[in-house]
């Protein structure tokens, strides 16, 4: 065989482009950022950038995560950084012309976290928002009800979005990942909010209450209660050890 020769390849790039998303106001947000530069300069998009040569992809993703929007992955060793989020690799998105400037083939990542503050914009960003995913995912280039134009996202991200969200609402079915989307001490109906949300149906709560509660190591009592949603106290609870849910949590058919 002859010698392996590298500039017998064409160059590409390799980024990182995140799937943020949060419950806020009962509605399932994702994190997009309005791009302030070529291409697509003034488009919102999804955070991410190009990974550097000295990292892998979980540090990258890790590192924009933190750049662009101020929060932090949160590390399976040690105890969860304040507004930890949830981090795991999501698919790859490698089609010659999804970006204009060379070939570039993304890496994306999905992100859960709980409800979190308005998030700062950086990089090559120059605003950042929370925005319903079926906004983002619906933008067609009409205007919205501000006057504003909403386009499409920039690159392929409508794609990399509807995938993640598409994550999300199947893997809360059978593990305990919808407990990312809440604080370290939440009420079953808090838990419940979340998945109406992600699935955007209305569940029964006594049906809810006795299959989150009936798993073993799915949910955790803490001890205390809280009022904070208002009426007689309601028992607080710690995401347990089990990792899956059996039965699972099935989706309703909508």
């Amino acid at each position: 065989m002859p010698p392996y020769d590298p500039s017998a390849f064409p160059p590409f790039a390799v980024t990182v482009d995140l799937v943020v998303l949060t419950v806020r106001r009962h509605a399932l947000c994702a994190l997009a950022v309005r791009r302030g530069e070529p291409p697509f300069q003034g488009r919102w998009a999804l955070p991410g950038g190009f990974v550097r040569a000295d990292e892998d992809l979980a540090d990258a993703a890790a590192r924009e995560l933190a750049e662009e929007t101020g929060l932090h992955a949160q590390s399976p060793e040690g105890p969860p950084p304040a507004y930890g989020a949830h981090l795991e690799q999501l698919a790859t998105y490698g089609d010659p012309r999804r970006d204009p400037r060379m070939r570039v083939v993304s890496v994306a990542h999905l992100v859960l976290a709980p409800d979190l503050p308005a998030p700062r914009a950086g990089g090559d960003a120059h605003s950042a928002r929370w925005a319903p995913v079926e906004t983002l995912l619906e933008q067609d280039g009409t205007h919205g009800r501000d006057g504003e134009m909403s386009a499409p996202l920039a690159f392929d991200h409508a794609q990399i979005l509807g995938d993640g969200v598409e994550r999300a609402r199947s893997k809360i079915e059978y593990s305990s990942l919808a407990t990312a989307f809440c604080p370290p001490e939440f009420t079953v109906g808090e838990l419940r909010r979340v998945y109406e949300a992600v699935w955007g149906v209305a569940l029964d709560p006594r049906n809810f209450h006795r299959k989150v509660t009936g798993t073993p190591g799915f949910l955790v009592p803490t001890g205390g209660t809280t009022t904070r949603q208002g009426g007689r106290p309601a028992q607080l609870f710690r995401a347990g050890g089990a990792t899956l849910l059996n039965p699972p949590m099935l989706r309703p058919e909508v």
